[in-house]
């Protein structure tokens, strides 16, 4: 039944039809993820879905007109660190790229196929990339596992005339680098780096070299860092200062390095950095030498900023986004990633001496009428010991549809990954092919989250499986008390770290009805002993270093737990995922199906860590859908593809 004129048929939450079909989710849409600002053109990598996931350079030319610059198969992406980014820049009109199918690097001149700059080495992959223009180089980021899987990064310099097999090594003798930034006038160096068994948002330091005239490293010295700060994004102005986002105080603000002295430029309760999981972030650059365009995160919210920095002074600019990632500046000309809660994240431009935005290109089609969007609406609740937790609670929206008087709508919890990351307030497909059937759901930024200083991160520390699950919970029981949902229906989801909460969620508590997982943990040592090198000690942190902390690695292992556990689980992984292992659902299934408790599961031939392929999500949106009206008793308006849920009473 759908309403009859402008009047809104009353039907129960669950039931509503929607508009927003599963294979929409997917269609017509792409991910956006950096962005590059030259004096003439506009440049963005764009990860199309129809295509295989492949990741394209795309410029925009002074004249408005919009052109790939790299031909299929090139996939502009890379693999350093498995999450990648960092994978292109831009030399006057040439375009330095990773390659995601073979690992090299290759140039794309105007009108020229692409050219290897490395040769073909299976075991050799870039990342952060930079053109040396005086030296005829590049600059980058490498990673070399030898033929036992030992790993290690350097940051190298890559002839772009003479090949060398494997560049000059620059910086070396840490597990780990990022951000090289070099000096306008070529004499300096700086790079970011960090040794096991901390993360980068854990302890990292701000490295400057000297540079001779032939381009090796005369001399080096550490700025900043330490144990207990995180260092985010060097910048060089143009007159060669540096700045640099430091979290010292609890909070990752801007800094100068002058005279041999570090500086603050900024002092706020806000976020200017962000965690470092993928290559090529930015939150600031120079409108001038003595000006910084800025985004920082307060309460989870974006802001856009001017900045003086010789006296301090800030002026916020009237901003319609709530989120602003990949910043760059060229003088009164900014590029950006940005979002709102009604519109979906897009390539920005930003006239800064108009002070007018223009949309480039949209990631998400406009295929919702307006009047059925659910805004996100911010919230702070308690938990555990008295502390304060945040997310986004979305209602129930279709303006075809009521809810019956008195009626709470089933609520679907949904926990990001990481965990060290955070939940945005941007529209999302994903969140309104609930909202418009009648869900409400809340989006949780769980202690450990990002947006809210280092001690908020912190509360994660060792915790990791009791904190997140109680602020999840915490949400639930905060939303049944203002009659915004109904407890009795509420469900959880997860994908990777937000997969082994949800699971927790289930296996150690009783709020939730069902949990549904995607490429989830389920067996901590396991994963701490078979993950990729990046994240391989970030256990460490979380829950404790092995083997010493092996009981409590147990302890917290919902694989283990699971006698409790009556709540369905439907578990979705690919089978390509070198982050967190398919046998990690394999041996969860396995366990439940031996107990026999309710499971269900679909593995992807063709899916790593993040699906991609439309058909995919598609399948798993459907199969959820049918999950939870099982589960929670829902008779649907629509057929869908279900998943059969072993051991499960009808």
């Amino acid at each position: 039944m759908t309403s009859v004129g402008n009047v809104p048929t009353v039907a129960p939450c669950g039931t509503w039809k929607s508009s927003l079909s599963a294979k929409m989710l997917r269609a017509q849409t792409v991910s956006l993820q950096e962005v590059f600002l030259t004096a003439s053109s506009i440049y963005w990598i764009e990860e199309r879905p129809e295509d295989g996931g492949r990741c394209v350079i795309v410029e925009r030319r002074p004249n408005g007109v919009i052109v790939d610059r790299i031909p299929a198969p090139y996939d502009a992406s890379s693999r350093v660190h498995e999450y990648g980014g960092g994978a292109f820049t831009v030399s006057g009109e040439t375009v330095f790229f990773c390659d995601g199918g073979d690992g090299r690097i290759y140039r794309q001149d105007p009108g020229q196929p692409p050219r290897p700059v490395t040769p073909a080495d299976a075991l050799t992959r870039y990342a952060d990339l930079i053109v040396d223009t005086t030296r005829e180089r590049l600059i980058a980021v490498r990673e070399v596992r030898d033929a036992n899987g030992l790993i290690e990064h350097a940051v190298v310099a890559i002839p772009i005339v003479e090949r060398d097999p494997m560049g000059e090594i620059l910086f070396g003798g840490h597990d780990f680098f990022m951000f090289p930034r070099l000096s306008p006038d070529g004499t300096r160096l700086a790079v970011v780096a960090w040794d096991q068994p901390h993360m980068p948002w854990d302890s990292s330091y701000l490295l400057v070299a000297t540079l001779r005239d032939d381009g090796g490293v005369n001399a080096l010295q550490s700025v900043a860092g330490g144990e207990q700060e995180s260092i985010f994004q060097p910048e060089w102005s143009p007159d060669n200062q540096l700045y640099f986002v430091s979290d010292r105080t609890g909070w990752w603000n801007l800094y100068s390095w002058q005279d041999r002295e570090v500086r603050p430029v900024t002092a706020l309760h806000a976020e200017f950095g962000e965690a470092a999981w993928t290559f090529g972030l930015s939150t600031y650059g120079f409108v001038s030498a003595t000006e910084i365009l800025a985004s920082y995160t307060f309460s989870g919210l974006a802001r856009l900023v001017r900045i003086n920095v010789a006296t301090r002074e800030m002026s916020h600019l009237a901003c319609p986004f709530s989120t602003i990632s990949h910043v760059k500046v060229l003088g009164d000309h900014v590029l950006m990633i940005a979002g709102a809660d009604r519109s979906p994240k897009a390539i920005v431009s930003y006239d800064a001496d108009h002070r007018q935005f223009a949309i480039v290109r949209t990631s998400v089609p406009l295929i919702m009428d307006e009047d059925d969007v659910s805004l996100p609406e911010s919230l702070e609740f308690p938990t555990t010991d008295g502390t304060i937790a945040f997310g986004y609670y979305y209602a129930p929206k279709n303006r075809d549809y009521i809810a019956p008087e008195g009626e709470s709508p089933p609520l679907v919890v949904m926990v990001h990954g990481g965990p060290t990351d955070r939940c945005e307030p941007v529209f999302q497909l994903d969140i309104q092919y609930w909202t418009t059937r009648g869900f409400a759901v809340m989006d949780v930024n769980y202690g450990g989250s990002t947006g809210y200083g280092r001690p908020y991160r912190d509360r994660l520390r060792g915790h990791w499986g009791i904190v997140d699950v109680d602020d999840a919970i915490a949400a639930t029981i905060f939303l049944s008390r203002h009659n915004k949902a109904d407890p009795r229906r509420a469900v959880i989801r997860g994908t990777g770290a937000g997969g082994f909460t949800a699971l927790a969620a289930v296996a150690f508590r009783n709020t939730f009805r069902a949990a549904t997982t995607y490429n989830a943990i389920s067996d901590l040592a396991a994963l701490a002993r078979a993950t990729h090198h990046f994240e391989s000690h970030y256990l460490d942190g979380l829950i404790g270093p092995l083997p010493s902390h092996e009981a409590l690695y147990q302890e917290r292992s919902p694989v283990f737990h699971l006698d409790r556990l009556r709540a369905p689980v439907l578990a979705f992984h690919g089978l390509q995922d070198r982050v967190i292992p398919v046998s990690q659902t394999q041996a969860l299934v396995e366990s439940l199906t031996q107990k026999g408790l309710p499971v269900g599961t679909v593995t992807f031939a063709e899916e790593g860590h993040e699906f991609s392929h439309p058909d995919t999500m598609a399948r798993c949106y459907e199969a959820e859908l049918a999950f939870y009206a099982k589960v929670l008793n829902i008779r649907l308006p629509e057929r869908v593809e279900a998943v059969s849920i072993q051991n499960c009473p009808e």
